[in-house]
Order: structure tokens, then C-alpha cells, then sequence
């Protein structure tokens, strides 16, 4: 799996040969100044490189072709500190094929009113040179984007570290695959789609293996690497008495052991950054996969239950771009409301399948066993435990025929107000914004799946770079929610989005 400290992101001053060689000189001294300054003091997650001035048509078309075939370079900072005719920028932008930021800054913080002259001028032409190529991004629909400020302000690192992150999970993207292990659950629509479309529109891969196949590795698991994973488990979760040494259940604690063991070792013999399960399709496996499955998402695999792949991509997706910041990412799917009047809640859980890297901070998850009444197998293990309080978002990817859209939901995760003694599953307690009668109403008229991937590490505007980016459709449902305005928005974004999976 690609990880930050191979990735790189490539920067890039534009100019022009008609301001003499000092001033070049010049300006290559303040970039490598603020390349530095960025590697060194402004905690960004990705290394930047500094390319060679971009002076010629020639030499910026060869540059793009460079960040196309690099393994390491996923994104382009370009900053052009002084007026650098967008024609010359055409080719090589036309044929650029990973994100693009325009950095709109320029080197002195300060006007210098007493000395400034022509000289300085010249050499400080970010407020106009900047927007001339803001206009060639606008006339090429180049989806690119802009983060305006002092290169020294905090704000402004905040926004290309953002950037970044949602550049790493698009490179992720492309070289993604997804294992599916059985179909989807029958006779539901949502978690259907175009996998070719999904794949020529962000890169990843989705097929098919037999639950045979899975079987077969869960079955060669040598009897010493499980006893190893139950001290794991041991050590880091409280133990039901049931499955303990002795209890009536140790065998099914035994067996989900096997299980994610032999799940792990065919992600990793497949290079596989995902997987879906069916219910409905675990011919030859002893219990559902719950413990495996959450503790696999823990460790930064994607998943989503039922065959829907195209959640278990979003996941994975997502703990790309949260790689490192606070808070977890988890598969997640509205449970049932409590209408109390004031108070109006969702509880949120996916019956086995919740990821413990939400689980409130300083709390073990219970490791225990129970009944579950679906699939017809012995009872699995599974983590319990609830979502830390504080914002959190919603997400979800769905394929409605011409085109993907992406839906997400601000959220305020609440402290779990009663405990739940006879559902023992992982959840999480939250009230929608702006209130659940519209944000469940939004949600439903925008088609969004009843699965959904919950964050708490990444704000808003990961989901607006990353619909940008890939010029896909985001409806947002927040504190500023209409559902006469959402309504609009729908029926504007048929005409904005018309084209085929545009």
C-alpha cells in the first residue's frame, strides 16, 4: 500500500525570459527559500521538489510528462510569481494527468512603499500573473485548486496540507483493487453499479473471488500463528467469559482468529486495499468475519458488508487521506432513530462490522460472542463499543445511471446516552445537521446508500477537494441545509452533470 513517505509532490515557479537574467536568478533564490521553509517548518505531510523555472513552452510539457510517469510525484504546485503568458502553459497542461494547485502568493509579505520600483514590481507580479493562469485553468475546465495567502501563514499550510492528503488518496485510487467475496446482497439496488465506469472515472479495480478460494487459505492457517493473534487479543481487549480459556465459546474466539488471519494473508498475496462479504455467501466458513473485518479496517483496509464495493473504495479512500490526523474512519450505517422531541437521534452500527479506530478514547472494546440471526452459522466475535463524542461526517458514493455522486452529511456524534444490553454490537450516537428531518430527507431525495463510511478525522473540505478534483458531483447536507434549496440543487446538477460519468 503507497504511504506518505514515498510520496512527493513536485513545485514549480512560472516566468518569463522577459525580465532579464537577474530577475530570474532571483526568483529561483525565493523558491528554493519557500520550498525549504515549506519541508522544514510548515508541517506538511508530503515532501515537496523543486522543479526548474518554467520559462518555455517546451521545457513545462516536458515537466507534466515528468509528473505523469513519476511513481513518487502526485500532485503539481505551480506559483507564478511573475506575469507567465498561459499559452505557453497550454500543452503541457492538456496532457497533465494528476492534480493541480495554484499556489497564489508572492515572496514579500509587505509592500515596501518607501523603495518599491520597477525592478521590485517586476519581480513581485503574483496578483496579476496568477490570474492569467486562472484563466487558462477556467477556459481548459481544468479542475484544479487555488490556496490564496502569505506562503508563511498557517492557514495556508493547513489548505495544501489538505490537498496533499486528498492528492495521496487519488494516487491510492489508481492503483487500488477490491476483492469481492461473493455478490452482492440479493435483490438490493443500491449497492449495485458500473464497475468499468468506477474504474476509468478514479482507478480502481473490482472483481470477483470465489468464497472457496478464501476458504481454502483460512483453512491452511498454521495453529501457532492463531494462538499468537489470541494473546493479541488478549492484550488489547476486555475478554467476554465466554471466550476465555475454558469458556463455553473459545472454539468460535479460535475460529475468528483463522478467519482473519486467512482474510489478512489473501489481501496480502493479492495486494488487495479492500474487500466486501455477503452474508448470504459464506459456504465452507465457520462464522461471519466480524472481529476480522473490523480489526483489518483498523489497519487501514477498506470494507463495506453485503458486496458494496464501491463503500469498501470510499473507505479505504478515506483512511488514506487520514493517515496520521486525529480521529478514526469506520463502515457505518444508520441503525434507528430515537424521535425524542428536542433530542432527535441516529444510532449508528453495521451489526459486526464497525472499525475501532472510533472507539472512545482511554475505553478497551469488549471482545465478546453472541447470537446473530442472520446467515446461519456459529455465533462470531465481534468488538463492542461506542464512537468518541464530536463532529464527525457521513459519506457515501453511489451510481445513479449516468454519472457518480457523492453525499455527505455533518454530524454531531454524542456521548451514548443508555447503554444497550441486548445489542451487542459497535455503534455510534449522533445527531445530524441540520436536524433529522431534513438531513434525513436530503439524504433520501439525493439517493445516497444506506451504507455510509463515518469519519471523524476528516472535515468538509476533504470531501470538496476530492470532488473537485475528480470532477465528480458532492451534495452537502450541513447546518446551511434547505431541502426547497437541496431540491434546486438536484435538478441543477442534472444539467451541470449530463454528461456520462462526467
Amino acid at each position: 500500500m503507497f504511504v506518505y513517505e514515498e510520496a512527493e509532490i513536485w513545485f514549480v515557479a512560472g516566468s518569463q525570459h522577459l525580465y532579464g537574467p537577474e530577475a530570474l536568478e532571483q526568483i529561483k533564490k525565493n523558491i528554493q527559500y519557500v520550498t525549504d521553509y515549506f519541508n522544514k517548518e510548515a508541517n506538511l505531510p508530503i515532501k515537496i521538489v523543486l522543479k526548474p523555472l518554467a520559462t518555455r513552452p517546451d521545457d513545462i510539457y516536458t515537466l507534466c510528462q515528468e509528473v505523469n510517469y513519476s511513481k513518487k510525484c502526485v500532485g503539481l504546485i505551480t506559483w507564478l510569481h511573475t506575469f507567465s503568458p498561459a499559452k505557453m502553459w497550454i500543452n503541457g497542461l492538456t496532457h497533465l494527468q494528476k492534480p493541480l494547485l495554484q499556489l497564489h502568493t508572492q515572496f514579500n509579505e509587505l509592500v515596501p512603499w518607501g523603495s518599491m520600483d520597477m525592478d521590485f514590481m517586476n519581480l513581485n507580479q503574483t496578483a496579476h500573473g496568477g490570474r492569467e493562469f486562472g484563466f487558462i485553468g477556467s477556459r481548459m475546465r481544468l479542475p484544479h485548486s487555488v490556496v490564496t495567502g502569505y506562503w508563511k501563514d498557517k492557514e495556508v499550510h493547513e489548505k495544501i496540507a489538505k490537498w496533499m492528503r486528498v492528492c495521496v488518496a487519488i494516487n491510492e485510487e489508481k492503483n487500488m483493487k477490491l476483492v469481492r467475496f461473493g455478490d452482492n446482497m440479493r435483490e438490493v439496488a443500491v449497492t449495485e453499479g458500473n464497475k468499468v465506469s468506477a474504474q476509468i472515472k478514479f482507478g480502481y479495480s473490482v472483481n470477483t473471488h470465489a468464497v472457496g478460494d478464501l476458504v481454502a487459505v483460512i483453512n491452511s492457517v498454521k495453529e501457532g500463528d492463531i494462538s499468537q493473534l489470541i494473546d493479541e487479543y488478549e492484550t488489547l481487549y476486555q475478554i467476554s467469559p465466554v471466550a476465555q480459556i475454558n469458556g463455553e465459546k473459545r472454539q468460535n474466539l479460535i475460529d475468528a482468529a483463522r478467519i482473519e488471519l486467512g482474510i489478512q494473508q489473501f489481501l496480502k498475496q493479492g495486494n488487495f486495499s479492500g474487500f466486501t462479504t455477503t452474508f448470504e455467501d459464506l459456504h465452507g466458513m465457520a462464522q461471519l468475519p466480524g472481529l476480522a473485518v473490523q480489526r483489518l479496517m483498523a489497519k487501514g483496509y477498506g470494507f463495506a458488508g453485503e458486496g458494496d464495493w464501491k463503500t469498501a473504495a470510499l473507505l479505504r479512500t478515506m483512511k488514506v487521506m487520514a493517515k496520521g490526523l486525529p480521529g478514526g474512519t469506520a463502515f457505518m450505517e444508520d441503525y434507528t432513530y430515537d424521535f425524542t422531541k428536542g433530542n432527535e437521534l441516529v444510532i449508528g452500527s453495521h451489526m459486526l462490522e464497525v472499525c475501532p479506530s472510533i472507539v472512545d478514547d482511554g475505553v478497551k472494546p469488549l471482545l465478546d460472542i453472541q447470537p446473530l440471526g442472520i446467515g446461519n452459522k456459529a455465533d462470531p466475535a465481534r468488538l463492542i463499543f461506542s464512537s468518541k463524542p464530536g463532529y464527525a461526517i457521513n459519506a457515501s458514493l453511489i451510481d445513479i445511471g449516468n454519472r457518480f455522486r457523492l453525499v455527505a452529511n455533518a454530524l454531531e456524534t454524542v456521548k451514548q446516552p443508555n447503554p444497550l444490553p441486548k445489542l451487542p454490537v459497535a455503534c455510534a450516537v449522533w445527531k445530524p445537521k441540520p436536524s433529522l428531518d431534513v438531513s434525513a430527507e436530503a439524504w433520501i431525495l439525493s439517493g445516497a446508500a444506506h451504507h455510509s463510511v463515518y469519519t471523524q478525522a476528516l472535515s468538509m473540505d476533504y470531501f470538496r477537494l476530492y470532488a473537485q478534483l475528480h470532477n465528480i458531483e458532492l451534495l452537502v447536507i450541513d447546518e446551511e441545509t434547505k431541502i426547497s434549496d437541496f431540491r434546486n440543487e438536484l435538478r441543477w446538477n442534472e444539467i451541470a452533470y449530463c454528461n456520462p460519468y462526467a
